[in-house]
């Protein structure tokens, strides 16, 4: 017997939804071509369009979510970088970058107590990146908690003990509390492997009065 004009109907429609699968398939496939060829030719404006075309496609991308936050970023819209930024980690809560990604815009943007807790989000879900514990040690700097400072940055140079940064902003802060001694040995250390940086380092404690003598030398 052949098949009733019901599942011939069904079937029909399988066949329309596999062919519109495909070309959705196909269409975000050449989008991304398109974008990534924008990338790389310096066009952010027309990159961004291709992905926000993506995301229309599927809200869902957490690597076009992530990609537009970096080019609104890049372009100056610290609040469309922010939502997008808000959209990853609310699509996919688990992915470190993310958060760390949120953390920064939200740092620059001066929102210090989120962007902490973006960042110990970061290094909850992955304590090996460095930069999460760079950008807490700036945020706790930010916020005048020098003491809570030390031990992140000293995880941050732990991770990256060839990165002057994170050694920089270590021997400064030890410098704020009055930490003298271990400023300057940070200092010596640094200019076995980074002398121009050591210089900038050296130059800016001794033009520096410690936080902690100005604190004490205020009526």
């Amino acid at each position: 017997m052949g098949a009733g004009p019901d599942a011939l109907t069904a079937e029909r429609g399988r066949v329309r939804d596999g062919f519109g699968r495909l070309a959705r398939i196909a269409l975000r496939w050449w989008l991304s071509s398109v974008a990534m060829i924008h990338v790389l030719l310096g066009r952010r404006r027309a990159s961004l369009a291709a992905y926000e075309r993506i995301l229309a496609l599927h809200p869902g991308d957490g690597i076009a979510l992530a990609t537009v936050g970096s080019l609104r970023a890049e372009l100056g819209d610290s609040a469309a970088a922010v939502a997008a930024f808000r959209r990853v980690v609310a699509t996919d809560p688990h992915r470190a970058e993310g958060w760390f990604n949120l953390g920064y815009l939200l740092e620059n943007r001066g929102e210090l107590d989120e962007a902490e807790s973006c960042f110990r989000r970061a290094v909850a879900l992955k304590p090996s990146l460095d930069r999460a514990w760079y950008g807490l040690g700036l945020v706790l700097i930010g916020q005048g908690r020098l003491s809570d400072a030390v031990p992140v940055l000293q995880r941050n140079t732990e991770l990256q003990p060839l990165s002057p940064y994170g050694w920089y902003q270590l021997a400064m802060t030890y410098h704020h509390l009055g930490q003298s001694s271990e400023a300057r040995r940070i200092y010596a250390s640094l200019s076995r492997f980074e002398p121009r940086y050591a210089a900038t380092l050296l130059r800016d404690l001794d033009r520096t009065t410690p936080a902690s003598t100005r604190s004490e030398s205020c009526p």
